[in-house]
Order: structure tokens, then sequence, then C-alpha cells
């Protein structure tokens, strides 16, 4: 098919709509002509397709393209488009096909889903607000179940990794992440959660359950068993479930969702990781994607609590509490694990004590706790395994055995109480030096044991006294143990334990305790009062130690999956802002760049990252602003041009945050290495070779594939003369950004971030700048307008004119506030600035930079007016504030600028620093 007869049947679609539409909604129209056209125009849109649908309604919803009346009503067909069974997929391929963020040619795209589109995340953004926000005429608990299953099987990841990432925005920060539709209960919830949680744990669905159907057929042969188990997930139904939950939150890096979704699945996924004796073929579906969810949520919310739910569920296979939807999970042939139900089954059905399987569980468990459990965690699990142990039985009197008594009361469960004796057993072989990391707990065991000992009774027959004494002595012998450290109350229980159990029993007993209480008596006075006595760190101390090892595990480990990663970015926030020392900020800001540089396509955590420098930055200023500006400069040209841009944000962001104490030697510094950036001086050979490698390794055998491509996306998606010569002006300008004039010098994009972080630095602290670089800032703008007038400079117009409507802004602010800059913006300096800004406003190609021309013009205008004002104190105030907003008239800041010189204390102070060489070098181009 021709482009031609695409456009033509197009633009016949568009005027079949309008003319159709205008039949059925006419409101000075006869009933019966309406009911009829609304006939047509209803079969009109049942027979077209989606995609074809929502271009041309797009078209016809323009501003005064149909009357209002039909506008309306086209506006309701088109939202209702998501409904459709491909509904999604057509929307989300519009929008990443029309957004002006998008990418034109395929070759300029990382990986496109459609051609001519690219995922941006401005169009991402876009796609997940028209999906997840339901339309005012269609109410949630309708909406959701229409979009979820597509955006479900989207999830799935059969249309490609990128609609995959895509699906899981919209669900986890477009309906998950929002209160009103993603808590447990609400319609976002029941239809994007519930289908992948129930399918796990059938327990979680909101729906009531179905009991086994009445009505059966059999042969007059045929035995029939009515209590015919009921299967409530097959196996592709539990795998799907599994592999879709895992897309979600590996492609979703906020820990609170992640930690919402998989709380309720603890046990569920304990036992699939943990199936005993898997195949190959059923660890790969099932146990792997189980045991790495398990693992995303202990490494979130680990704690010793957690590993005891384990614990206590070591050998379940499912629920059988008959006061819930009782549950197991079966093995169905080699490689197949099915939820069944259990309501017909006898309670206990989906737990037993098999010695095989026994031991693979808690090997399992003990593997589990070694990789994810820390030291407290280890050591507060042992220590309670080990009371409950010692722990006196019922029947014995209050005397206390390590064994287990036969005589076992009928509330005891022996299973329980053989699967603690193993673990406790296995930690003691496999983890020894991870179970006493806190002495206190461990004294306060001790304390209570001893405390149990009856002098009537004989050491020896005693086998807890023996216990406590021994790891007594581990403890007092420490190297690192104080007296003056131990708790007053349990010190005194423990020695007068000691006495009591010194006087009694057998001799070797007798001198262990005499000996124990001996030490414990003298114990500081042992150590060598000449030697330097090392201060134990204090808990708060041990706790951020802790939290710091844990944070950088989890951001440098390569398998971590997203939320993980994020978690671990919170952590290295949280003790920044508390000013923990055990950060080393050297080593924490180079791993922070690290991770931005690579990272660079990832704005999920390089926002997290952006807030770690922001919170180091309250606190080390001068550290943070020297590693960014490191990295945004890149003087060893190691770093791609987005990690550049990643840190130049960040550095936005740090000198937003900082505000006046922006000033000194550092806003120097960086305001005279954005001036360098920003001109045309700085020479990149190395980034310049690789280019002309790349471009000549590709040229020949893309050229022809490209040539293909836009021919097959002209033939799927016929464009207008208008589009496409839209089209061929922004393949120009964004070809142009990369190769600039000077083949050497800076790409474009990072010249005008440095422009626009230069305007924010004007604007956040223009005092700390000084008179010197603000006027240089100035200069290089008017330059920039005066010479950079290439269609692919436009971006650098825009940022010079910002550049100066932030000066103008930031010079009126202060005189509103009463500041005394010491400079100021002379007549000549404005008159000249106003020159170039009207020229540009007239004859510029750029439209954007036309109009934030026209708006800076109107806003030295109103600053020649604020000017003349008298400063009277804090009358006029008003008025002169009046005039600010008016100066403040143009809001984009993202766009970066530069602006005029200034006059500080008269023209001849401003010569004498020229004559000393303090002003930014501009290269003059013809």
């Amino acid at each position: 098919m021709s482009a031609g007869t695409s456009s033509a049947k197009k633009d016949s679609l568009v005027s079949a709509l309008e003319e159709a539409g205008l039949k059925a909604f006419e409101p000075t129209a006869e009933s019966t002509s309406r009911t009829e056209g609304q006939q047509e125009f209803g079969t009109l849109i049942s027979r077209t397709g989606t995609s074809a649908l929502i271009s041309a309604l797009n078209a016809l919803i323009k501003p005064d393209r149909v009357p209002a009346w039909l506008r309306i009503r086209l506006m309701d067909v088109l939202t209702l488009l998501p409904q459709r069974p491909d509904g999604v997929r057509a929307t989300l391929e519009f929008v990443f096909s029309v957004h002006p963020s998008s990418t034109v040619r395929a070759s300029e795209a990382a990986t496109p889903q459609k051609q001519g589109a690219n995922i941006t995340m401005e169009a991402l953004k876009m796609a997940s607000n028209l999906l997840s926000v339901p339309p005012a005429s269609v109410g949630p608990e309708k909406w959701f179940p229409g979009i979820a299953p597509q955006l479900l099987r989207l999830l799935d990841g059969n249309d490609g990794p990128d609609l995959a990432k895509v699906a899981a925005y919209v669900i986890g920060f477009g309906v998950l992440g929002r209160k009103q539709f993603g808590a447990p209960g609400t319609p976002g919830w029941k239809a994007f959660a519930e289908p992948m949680l129930a399918r796990i744990d059938p327990i979680l669905s909101s729906k009531t359950p179905t009991s086994a159907p009445l009505v059966f057929s059999a042969r007059p042969d045929e035995v029939v068993d009515l209590r015919k188990e009921v299967i409530l997930a097959q196996t592709d139904e539990l795998h799907i479930a599994l592999t879709r939950l895992s897309a979600l939150l590996n492609s979703h890096p906020n820990p609170g969702l992640t930690k919402r979704l998989l709380y309720p699945l603890l046990i569920p996924l304990w036992a699939l990781a943990s199936w005993p004796f898997p195949s190959d073929r059923l660890s790969e579906r099932y146990c792997q994607p189980a045991k790495a969810l398990l693992e995303t949520y202990l490494k979130l919310a680990a704690s010793q609590e957690r590993f005891r739910d384990l614990l206590e569920n070591l050998l379940s296979c499912g629920n059988d509490d008959p006061s819930k939807e009782p549950w197991a999970y079966e093995k169905v042939g080699d490689d197949g694990i099915q939820v069944k139900s259990l309501r017909n089954e006898p309670r206990g059905t989906n737990t037993g004590l098999d010695l095989a399987t026994l031991e693979s569980k808690t090997d399992a468990f003990i593997e589990l706790l070694k990789q994810l459990g820390s030291d407290p965690d280890v050591s507060t699990l042992f220590l309670k395994l080990l009371e409950d142990s010692l722990s006196p039985s019922p029947q014995n009197n209050g005397e206390i055995k390590v064994a287990l008594d036969d005589d076992q009361s009928q509330d005891e469960d022996p299973t329980a109480k053989l699967l603690e004796a193993r673990v406790l057993q296995k930690l003691m072989e496999r983890l020894p030096d991870r179970l006493i990391s806190d002495s206190k707990h461990l004294l306060e065991l001790i304390s209570k044991i001893l405390s149990k000992f009856d002098a009537s009774s004989s050491l020896d027959d005693n086998d807890a006294t023996a216990i406590a004494l021994s790891l007594l002595n581990i403890v007092v012998t420490a190297p690192n143990f104080q007296k003056s450290k131990v708790d007053p109350g349990v010190l005194s229980s423990i020695e007068a334990s000691l006495a009591k159990a010194s006087r009694a029993g057998a001799p070797d007993t007798q001198q262990t305790a005499h000996n124990l209480s001996l030490l414990l008596k003298y114990r500081d006075a042992v150590d060598d009062p000449s030697a330097p006595r090392l201060t134990a760190p204090n808990d708060r101390h041990l706790e951020d130690r802790r939290t710091y090892d844990l944070a950088l595990s989890y951001i440098t480990a390569a398998d971590s999956p997203a939320p993980v990663r994020s978690e671990g970015l919170n952590l290295l926030a949280s003790l920044a802002r508390a000013g923990s020392p055990v950060l080393d900020i050297p080593a924490t800001l180079a791993l922070l760049s690290s991770v931005l540089s690579g990272a660079a396509a990832d704005d999920y955590l390089a926002a997290r990252i952006l807030r770690v420098y922001v919170s180091l930055s309250e606190r080390h200023p001068q550290s943070t602003l020297a590693e960014l500006l490191e990295s945004y400069v890149d003087s060893s040209e190691a770093l791609a041009l987005d990690a550049r841009l990643r840190h130049g944000e960040a550095l936005l962001h740090v000198v937003q945050r900082l505000g006046g104490a922006f000033a000194g030697a550092p806003a120097s510094t960086v305001g005279s290495a954005l001036l360098a950036l920003a001109g045309r001086r700085a020479q990149r050979p190395q980034s310049a070779a690789r280019r002309d490698r790349a471009a000549r390794a590709r040229r020949p055998a893309s050229q022809d594939d490209d040539d293909d491509e836009e021919a097959l996306a002209e033939a799927l998606s016929p464009r207008t003369p208008e589009e496409k010569a839209r089209d061929a002006a922004l393949a120009q300008i964004l070809s142009s950004w990369a190769s600039p004039r000077d083949a050497l010098g800076e790409d474009l994009r990072l010249r005008a971030s440095a422009l626009s972080i230069l305007s924010a630095c004007i604007e956040t602290s223009i005092a700390g700048l000084g008179a010197v670089l603000v006027s240089g800032a100035l200069d290089l703008s008017l330059s920039i307008l005066t010479h950079e007038v290439s269609a692919g400079a436009g971006i650098l117009r825009r940022a010079a004119v910002v550049v100066i409507l932030s000066t103008v802004r930031a010079l009126a602010g202060a005189r509103d506030a009463g500041t005394d800059l010491g400079f100021g913006l002379p007549a000549g300096s404005r008159g000249r600035a106003v020159e170039v800004l009207e020229y540009v406003a007239r004859t510029d190609e750029d439209g954007l930079a036309r109009q934030h021309a026209r708006d800076c013009v109107e806003s030295l205008r109103s600053w020649e007016v604020l000017e003349v004002m008298p400063r009277e104190g804090g009358r006029g105030r008003g008025r002169a504030a009046e005039l600010t907003r008016l100066v403040g008239g143009l809001g984009g800041r993202g766009e970066g600028v530069m602006l005029p010189r200034l006059d500080e204390g008269g023209a001849a102070a401003l010569e004498g620093q020229r004559q000393e060489g303090i002003r930014p070098k501009i290269e003059e181009v013809e």
C-alpha cells in the first residue's frame, strides 16, 4: 500500500467520522435523523481499528476543528478506547509516536516498539496518566477491570521488554502507587494485585470461594467421588503469577510497594522456594522466581521476627486453617505445581514429618539466614532458640534440661520442638562466629538460667547451668568486655547466682563458679593500666555501621533488583541526614557517581541518587559540589553524555538546596566551570574521535536499513506533507546536537545544560556568584544570541534568554528584599540586551526562543520602572514586589541561560576587571 493511499484513507476516515458525528449529535436535527445517525456512527466506530480510530479522533478534537457539542462526544469515544481488547497497546503506541520527546528516526531510538517512536520518560508519564486515571464518565470499579488484563499480558514480556517495563510503570506508579486506587481493597488493587497474589495464595482473593460443583455425570459402571478436590490454580496459572509479580517488582524501584505486595506471601513463597528435591524444570518455573521474590522481601524487611515466622512454618506447604480457605501446593508430574483446595481434607494434610524433607528445609533455612540475616538477627534467633530449649518443662518441677523430655504436654508440638532443635544444632555447626553479636542479651539469658539453680541439686546433673557457666566464661574473657558497661541488675543477679553455685555441687563445678565469680569481680583490674583503653562503640554507632554495610551491599551487588538498590540508597540518605560519623564521605560520593553513571538510562534510581546527593550536601557541601563538578566537566573524557547530564542535574539540585549558602570559593569554582562548558573553548578530541569511529562503522551497514525502516514506517503510518517537513527539521536539529560546527567542542546539549545550571545558580545566589561571574554570564549569553544562529542551536538561544531573565529576576528579588549586592544592571548593558533580544524575537527560527525573547524584553522594561522607584524601607515594598512578579513572568528555567555585564560601583571598576583578564573566554564565530 502506497503512502498516498494510506494518507487518503486516513483523511477519508476523518471525514466519515465528522460527517457521521454531525448527523448523530446535531442538537437541532430531528430525533429520527439523529437516531439513524447514531446507528451509523456506532457502526463506523465498531468497524474501525483502534489505532486508526485514535489517530482520526485526535485530529478531530483539535480546537475549532468541529463544533463544541460534537467535540465532547468524540472525546467520550476517545477516552473509552483503552477498554477495547487492543486499546491499551494502541494508546501507548500512539502517545509514544506523537509525543514531542520521541525520536524521529528509528536508528536514533534505543529499541523502539513502533517504527518512528521512542519511549521517553515524558511520553511514559503522559501515557500512564491516560491509562491509570479513570475518566469522569467511568468509575474505577469498571475502568480498571477493562485495562488490567491487557497490561498484565504486556507484563509477560511477549510483546517486547520495553513494553513490559511500560506496563510495570503504569501498574506500579500509575495504579498501585496511588492510595485511592492501589490500597488493598480498592478497585485498582483488585484488578491488578489480586490476580497475581490470589494465584499464589488463594486466601488473598476478595471473591467468595466456591465449593465443588454438585452436578456431575457418570456412566452406569463409573464410580464418582463427590469429595473430588478443587483446583484453585493450575500449574501455568501459578507460574504466570510468579513471573508477572517478578517483572513488576524488578522494574519498579519502590520498596514500599514491594513490601506491601510480598508481605502476605512470605510463607507461600518460602514453601515454593524451599521445595524439596525439585527437578530442573520445576526449579526454573517455580522455585527460582519464588526464591528471588523471598530474598527481595527479606532484604527490605528482614528481622528476627520474619525468620522466626519462617521457622514456625518450616514444613508448611499451604494453609490448613479451617476458618479460612484451606489449600496446599501439590506437585503435578515432574515439573508442575498446582494449588488445590483442602476443604474436604482433614486438618494437617499439608504438613508432616518426613526426615528427608526436614533436612532439606532446615538446610534451606540456614542458607537463607546465612545469606540475608544480619549478625543481630542470627544472634537474636540463636538466643531465642537456646532459651526455649533450656526452658523448664511443666512436668519436671522447674528443673531445666537441655534434652527434650519424653513426656510432652498435650499443647506441645513434638515436630516443632524437633525442628527448633535441628536448626539450633545447624546454627552452632555452620554459623558459630555469628551466634553472639551482643553480649547484653546473652548476659540476660545467662542471668535467667543461673537464677533457676537449685542448691539442693547436683550441678553435674544440671546441664543448663553448666552451659550458662561456659557462655559466661566466653563473655567475661572477651578482650572488649567491660564490667562497667553491664546492666547493674543483671550483674548483681549473676554474682548472686555464682556465689550460691560456688558453695554447692561437685568440686569441679564449684571451682568453675568460684573462678568466674572472682574474674567477674576483678575483671577491670586484670587489664594493664598503662595500656590504652579502647572505647567500645555505642549502640548507635554499631547500628549505623550495620546500616552502612547493608546499604553498600544492596547498592553494589550485581544481582540486586531495583527495589533492593533503591532501599540501599534510602539507607544511605537516612545516614546522611542524621550526620552519622560512619559515612566515608569521599567513598560514598565516588560510589554514588559510579552508580549514577551506570544507571544513566534508569530515571527511577537516578532520582533517588539525587536525593542522597542533596542530603550529603547539607553537611558536606564543598565535597559534594567538587565531586559532582568533576564528573560533570569530565576532563578525562571517560563518561558518556547521558551520565554527564545526570551529574549536572544533581549539581543543579544541590545548588538549589544550598540556597544562600552557595557562595565563596565553591560558588566561584562552579560558576567558572559552567562558563567554560557553555562557551566554545572546550576541546574534547577523544570524544570526537570516538564519534567519528562510530559513525564510520555504522554508516555503510545501516544506511540501507534506515531507508528500509523509514519506507516501512511510511507505509504503516503515512504522514502529511506538513508532518514530513516537521520531522525533517527535527532530524536536522537532532543531528546537529552531536555534531557541532566545532567538531572537537562540547555537545550542544551539554552546553545548554551548563547554561541552565548557571541560570539557576544566578537566581539561587546571585550575591554568592559575584559581579564578575554574572557579568561573564551576560556577555556569553548575548554572544550566543548573536552568533549561534543555526537551527540546531535553538536550545542554546533559549537557554541564553533564560540566563538574562534569571539575572533580572535575581536583581529584582534582591532589591525587593533590601539586599545591597554592590552591583546592578547599568542602562548601557540593559539597552544592548534589549536590542539583541528584540532582534531575536523578530528573526529567530525557533518559536520558543522568539517567545522567550519577547517575555525577557518585557521583563527588562519592567526592570527599568522598578529601578527608578525609591527605596523607602518597608514602604513601597508592595509596588516593588508587584513589579518583581512581572519581571519573573517567564517560568521555564529548565532550558538554561546567561546574561549581560553588570555595573559594580561604576564603569571604572568593571574596566579594571577586564584589564586583569577576569572575563569568560568567548570564541567569535562567523
